[in-house]
């Protein structure tokens, strides 16, 4: 994506997830909000967009943080939200593991508290150990953590899965944890 798609990305985002204020417009309860009303709203305060700018962006997400209603009248963020929103998700079986990167500096609490979701509606998680540590490389060297999901699950900890596959639940217990990157330091430091 190229540095003025980037920008137009996040500054989606963040109305899309956090600030719907930001440009005068409200979600609807699930989140959706008119492609027609966004556009219109963005013009308001600088940022034009045509649809076909609107549909390259979210074509060109990587992440595939937003998607289109199926008649493509309605847009919206498909996870990560810190405003009240009912996505619809219905719990799902998890693989035997998902994986959570971030970074060292969060690494301390987490090990004390576990995986807190924090201002949004819940702790995101991948299946691969790949995308974890992307994940946690967004902000300096990354830290990935195994999760137990299957044992989670069957101590009743619901998941979901978004339609970008990414995992959602709720709270990860810290006994539910593995350090992956402390485990590959410490086999590193015996040899």
């Amino acid at each position: 994506m190229t540095g003025e798609r980037v920008k137009r990305s996040k500054f989606l985002s963040q109305v899309l997830r956090h600030r719907p204020d930001l440009i005068g417009i409200e979600l609807d309860e699930a989140g959706w909000v008119g492609v027609d009303k966004l556009l219109e709203a963005l013009r308001s305060v600088g940022h034009d967009m045509t649809p076909r700018d609107l549909e390259k962006l979210v074509a060109a997400s990587e992440k595939q943080r937003f998607a289109f209603s199926s008649d493509r009248r309605f847009i919206r963020a498909n996870q990560g939200h810190s405003v009240s929103v009912d996505l619809g998700l219905s719990p799902v079986s998890p693989p035997t593991v998902l994986f959570h990167g971030t970074t060292q500096r969060f690494v301390a609490s987490i090990a004390r508290k576990g995986l807190l979701r924090g201002a949004r509606h819940h702790v995101h998680l991948s299946a691969g150990r790949e995308t974890a540590s992307k994940v946690g490389a967004r902000r300096g060297p990354p830290v990935v953590f195994k999760v137990d999901s299957r044992g989670m699950e069957e101590s009743g900890f619901p998941f979901y899965l978004t339609a970008n596959a990414v995992w959602l639940t709720e709270h990860v217990p810290p006994a539910y944890l593995i350090n992956l990157t402390a485990v590959a330091a410490e086999i590193q430091r015996s040899e």
